[in-house]
């Protein structure tokens, strides 16, 4: 750590969770200064999913997630973030319990261990106030990380700030496959009635058949599959536009014959004089063409529940998700179109954003965009130029994913990291001794390659 020159003025950080803990840590580790703002601890001031007024509270589970690196694409996130100085994988590494491949921790002693290590730190001063509207002018070098819970009175400054219609979303969100799991044996690409989109591309979804024996047998396992329910404070209004598919099952056995996979317009090349009795279809769903969603399958289904019912799919049955499917309220950006590669606010770039307001979803994640806009905004206070990790690494990975990755005209959705965020490599078919790799296995093999290489590319940067 480097002493903290006497003109650098310091950048300001607005929230103490996971982000905007690690954003502030990385900004003091850096020699500048930082005045972390959190509204919890304020007389009066609490919000509806925390308990305590430490910082980095978990409020949901105490995982992680898997640790492994080599083949997990959240393992690799961590890998990243210990290589970057992390407080909250350090933290976390400290208060661990067992949890077999997952790092799990002890909450209270991780919010403890970053709380206490925060105010050790000579260089963040940690004050507890609510920041209502936008920071005042003369912070020229602020991070917001309020995460999902923005206070109201900031979120509805940033939306004057930006012209959005809503900060506050209510997610209808269908499950995501990799590309590389589904099926061409089964499924084949077509649009309905070949009908060309914007691009020119008349087989832009991939369509998976069902006779009426699986069709009746899927509509049994969505209305008898577990429900998730919601919690108290989200209030889910159901809306026409984003039913459940298990709703709109309840409504009658036909319906969704009749909604989201109606059979017309369709032919199977393999069988053109048999008409499916359903197809289920999917849709690109990044510009790097590794994940598919299924389309109209926003679900409440528990999430291992939807895996196995999804994979009754002709097409599907050995499908590899890379999110499952949900509806809930959430908050965040139209990040691709608000923010800038080095995470600031267009239409204000002293403010930057960090953690799941962002569009990112889980802890790390969270974690992970405010241990880079820490070093970002650092950065801008030394006078220096950093950009972001290239987008082989997983952080950069992420960020290509809030500020571009998604296709153009598509609805920005959060995003866990994944393997299908990395540009693809193609699967190899030898080991590094020269032996062939079994097929089943290829699959597993890429993974590493892709985790070796973006260990080695987040070294190259940091290094730089």
């Amino acid at each position: 750590m480097t002493s903290s020159p006497a003109s650098v003025s310091p950048v300001h950080v607005i929230g103490g969770g996971l982000a905007g803990s690690e954003a502030a840590w990385q900004i003091a580790q850096a020699g500048v200064p930082v005045i972390l703002h959190e509204m919890r601890g304020v007389p009066g001031v609490k919000t509806d999913a925390h308990q305590t007024d430490g910082l980095a509270e978990l409020v949901c589970s105490n995982s992680f997630r898997s640790d492994d690196w080599e083949y997990n694409a959240v393992g690799l996130l961590h890998a990243e973030m210990r290589a970057l100085d992390s407080i909250i994988m350090a933290s976390g590494d400290a208060n661990q319990v067992p949890a077999g491949g997952a790092l799990a921790v002890d909450r209270d002693g991780f919010s403890q261990a970053v709380t206490a290590r925060l105010e050790a730190h000579p260089l963040i001063t940690i004050v507890r106030e609510e920041i209502a509207g936008l920071p005042p002018e003369d912070w020229d070098n602020v991070i917001v990380a309020t995460g999902p819970l923005t206070s109201p009175a900031l979120a509805d400054a940033i939306l004057k700030a930006t012209g959005e219609e809503s900060l506050s979303f209510f997610d209808a969100i269908a499950p995501i496959v990799h590309a590389d799991s589904i099926d061409f044996d089964i499924a084949w690409r077509q649009s309905r009635y070949d009908k060309e989109g914007p691009g020119g591309d008349a087989a832009a979804y991939v369509n998976c058949p069902m006779d009426k024996a699986q069709y009746e047998a899927f509509i049994d396992a969505l209305l008898d599959g577990p429900k998730a329910e919601f919690k108290d404070w989200e209030n889910v209004p159901y809306f026409d536009g984003c039913l459940p598919i298990e709703v709109m099952a309840e409504r009658g056995r036909e319906t969704l014959r009749h909604g989201p996979m109606k059979p017309v317009g369709l032919t199977n090349p393999r069988d053109p004089k048999v008409k499916p009795h359903a197809i289920v279809q999917l849709r690109q769903d990044n510009a790097l063409g590794t994940l598919f969603n299924l389309v109209g399958f926003q679900t409440k289904l528990k999430h291992g529940a939807q895996a196995e019912t999804f994979r009754m799919i002709p097409g599907l049955q050995n499908a590899q998700f890379a999110r499952l499917g949900g509806l809930h309220r959430n908050t965040f950006l139209n990040s691709p179109k608000l923010l800038d590669r080095q995470l600031r606010l267009k239409a204000l770039p002293r403010l930057r954003f960090a953690g799941q307001v962002t569009g990112v979803e889980g802890y790390v994640e969270s974690a992970a965009m405010g241990l880079l806009t820490g070093r970002l905004a650092a950065a801008q206070a030394l006078g220096r130029d950093l950009s972001a990790p290239p987008p082989e690494t997983a952080i950069g990975a992420l960020v290509e994913h809030i500020t571009g990755g998604h296709l153009e005209g598509s609805k920005f959705q959060p995003m866990n990291i994944n393997y299908g965020l990395l540009p693809p490599l193609e699967a190899p078919k030898v080991d590094e001794d020269g032996k062939r790799i079994h097929p089943k296995e290829r699959g597993r093999a890429k993974k590493r390659l892709q985790s070796l290489r973006a260990l080695d590319s987040l070294k190259a940067w940091r290094d730089a």
